[in-house]
């Protein structure tokens, strides 16, 4: 049987994308071609050589396209690459919105061109990846064909992630396993954590991971006199995140903004109980005092007091983390997931050899 190419188009160093490929590979028996774009946008000058780069990117691609003969074309968001993708030429393309939207800051200059560029590639895809139900609010909105939209997360490995777990009643054990950047709010739990301290609630609180803030947090848990329970891991391998999250009771995520988190799913498969801000990619997996605790974005006073009520209700705890191991293991399970999405990539390719 003739191996299938596909051509990926996105940022291949980013865990997401790591996941899809590898599923690919694994679940579809595709070999991987990538592309990316080389400029950061990490500054007002290297966002304008982005743009330069993007312009030119068509060509760069339809080279690739012309060396390797790719069956299909998939594509991380919904606007950049994704566009790309609706242009490659090549009929099977499927592209993933990342986010409850990929037009973003609503403010940007740039916006109208985005819409018109997602516009343009809702249109041209053959599939549209809606890692979770969030992602279909603003499909809607944009008129997309609900036809093409597979609704289904990427899924976690169940076999690295188990519901193994202490519970502990003497103190709080948490854990925090995003990214040390403004987004997700990391400043606001040590606050909360902060609060609990004063009121004379023993805690261990774990922040795994790396970021450009991680200096000013280490200060901000020293000024919070706190420093003592605070565990900063710095970077660690992936194979060491299940065995922190095994020894954490609860998971704490406090981002502004959310689409579909693994990170999330990981901690509800190990058993651990969510505490997250209330924004929508987080309502649609918890629902408030029933599988975990929604926490409005920047309240530290209802964060700090929802943990307390949460520790002090065990039992509730207990149901609920065995409810969300259950969820996930029907809903998330990597195993599964992957192999539906390879068998529609190839139903995809097939389809068009015979058009």
């Amino acid at each position: 049987m003739e191996k299938r190419k596909i051509l990926f188009l996105g940022e291949t160093y980013r865990a997401d994308a790591i996941t899809w490929m590898n599923g690919l590979k694994e679940f579809g028996d595709f070999e991987i071609i990538t592309w990316e774009l080389q400029s950061p946008s990490n500054t007002f000058l290297n966002r304008l050589c982005r743009i330069l780069e993007f312009s030119t990117a068509i060509f760069q691609i339809k080279k690739i396209i012309q060396k390797h003969h790719p069956d299909m074309v998939i594509a991380e968001r919904t606007t950049s690459y994704g566009f790309l993708a609706a242009l490659s030429g090549v009929k099977s393309v499927a592209i993933a919105q990342q986010g409850k939207t990929d037009l973003w800051p609503e403010n940007s200059m740039l916006y109208p061109l985005k819409k018109a560029i997602q516009n343009y590639a809702f249109k041209k895809a053959s599939l549209i990846h809606a890692w979770g139900p969030v992602m279909t609010i603003s499909m809607q909105k944009a008129n997309v064909d609900m036809n093409k939209v597979l609704v289904l997360p990427k899924g976690i490995d169940l076999e690295q992630f188990r519901n193994k777990k202490h519970f502990s009643t003497e103190k709080i054990t948490a854990i925090v396993t995003r990214s040390l950047m403004p987004e997700y709010r990391h400043n606001d739990i040590l606050q909360a954590f902060g609060i609990l301290n004063q009121k004379g609630i023993d805690f261990v609180l774990t922040i795994v991971g790396d970021g450009k803030l991680l200096p000013t947090l280490q200060e901000l848990a020293v000024k919070l006199k706190i420093e003592n329970k605070v565990i900063f891991t710095g970077r660690i391998p992936n194979t060491k995140l299940p065995e922190l999250l095994h020894q954490a009771d609860f998971y704490i995520s406090m981002p502004v903004t959310e689409g579909v988190s693994a990170s999330l799913f990981e901690a509800m498969a190990s058993n651990c109980y969510p505490v997250v801000t209330d924004i929508p990619g987080n309502q649609s997996w918890i629902t408030h005092r029933k599988n975990g605790q929604l926490i409005t974005i920047g309240d530290t006073e209802m964060l700090a007091n929802e943990i307390l009520w949460a520790f002090e209700n065990e039992e509730l705890r207990k149901e609920a983390i065995l409810k969300n191991r259950k969820f996930v293991e029907e809903n998330a399970d990597y195993n599964t997931n992957m192999s539906i999405i390879s068998d529609k990539y190839h139903e995809l390719i097939n389809t068009a050899k015979n058009y």
